[in-house]
């Protein structure tokens, strides 16, 4: 462990009306506002060790995503820990949020799936816990 760094305090995502993308995290992610100005917010989850989520409004059209180069899979830089899956999968798209397929591994029960915010930033949702965590 560094003897600087303890966690990810806040995970910052671009946004281009913050209105509507903080009202699309509270409602699919509960999480709370804890400040909203002009022209960003600040979203916690109210639990230790949880980073907080600040929504920057930008007229930059850049979404959060990657693309493997070794197997041209589009990644999430950002993925939400559940351990409901299927649920939560479900819920998504009672909510018209676009997702992607449900992915889990059958022999161990573990998996995940991506899903995009108003902005077309790709998030994912997973239900692994990492040691530590």
């Amino acid at each position: 462990m560094s003897k600087y760094i303890f966690h990810i305090a806040t995970v910052e995502i671009p946004v281009s009306n913050l209105d509507r993308s903080v009202e699309f995290y509270v409602d699919v992610l509960g999480v709370e506002v804890e400040f909203k100005g002009e022209k960003n917010a600040m979203l916690s989850f109210q639990s230790k060790g949880v980073p907080t989520i600040f929504l920057v409004e930008t007229e930059e059209r850049n979404s959060l995503s990657f693309v493997n180069s070794n197997d041209r899979v589009e990644h999430s830089v950002i993925d939400f820990y559940t351990p409901s899956l299927k649920e939560f999968h479900e819920s998504l798209q009672e909510k018209n949020v676009e997702v992607g397929p449900l992915n889990i591994n059958q022999e161990q029960g573990l998996g995940g799936f991506g899903f995009k915010d108003p902005d077309g930033n790709l998030l994912s949702a997973c239900n692994v816990l990492h040691q530590g965590q």
